[in-house]
């Protein structure tokens, strides 16, 4: 059961991260064709998209907690292994565990707050004035969603490190 569960957790991760390509992609677009339209006039369309900056900037936010909880979990996130490398393996094991359950603990809180964050601004009616004009709860919405999925993810991982030899995980290894 776990196994069908994990596997289906991958693929939700993977498509979540090549939603962040598309996203990626759709930014590139946009920047392009800015740039092309302030340099080349083209008749009947404007100088440049005004609201690009803004739209990019939102782009770049969804790509980051799109592919953030993959990341995680293929062990590409920013990691400081050197000591692990260096203690002995069983300890280094118990170290590991204690990140994970100060990195899950950081995470709920985090979703926690991000969740009345949110809300908060949806039930205020809170606006991001800009080029252009949008309901702040937008762009806050996606932080408690991600970070529940990391939560869910540092349990995943809690999982593995348990099933595992005792000593370092052997991901993203930046010493030997």
């Amino acid at each position: 059961m776990i196994g069908a569960l994990a596997r289906a957790w991958a693929g939700l991760l993977a498509a979540m991260a090549l939603a962040a390509c598309a996203v990626l992609f759709a930014m590139m677009l946009v920047i392009v064709g800015d740039v092309l339209l302030r340099n080349v006039a083209v008749p009947g369309l404007p100088r440049g998209i005004a609201w690009s900056n803004e739209v990019s900037e939102l782009m770049l936010y969804l790509t980051t907690v799109l592919v953030a909880p993959w990341l995680l979990r293929q062990g590409q996130h920013i990691r400081v292994d050197i000591l692990l490398q260096a203690i002995p393996p069983r300890l280094a094991w118990v170290l590991e565990w204690v990140a994970d359950v100060i990195g899950l603990a950081c995470c709920l809180v985090i979703t926690w707050y991000a969740s009345r964050a949110a809300w908060a601004s949806y039930v205020d009616g809170a606006l991001s004035i800009k080029t252009l004009v949008t309901p702040e709860w937008w762009s806050l919405a996606p932080l408690p969603v991600v970070f529940a999925m990391l939560s869910v993810e540092m349990v995943f991982r809690m999982v593995r490190l348990a099933r595992s030899e005792r000593g370092p995980r052997k991901d993203a290894v930046s010493a030997a």
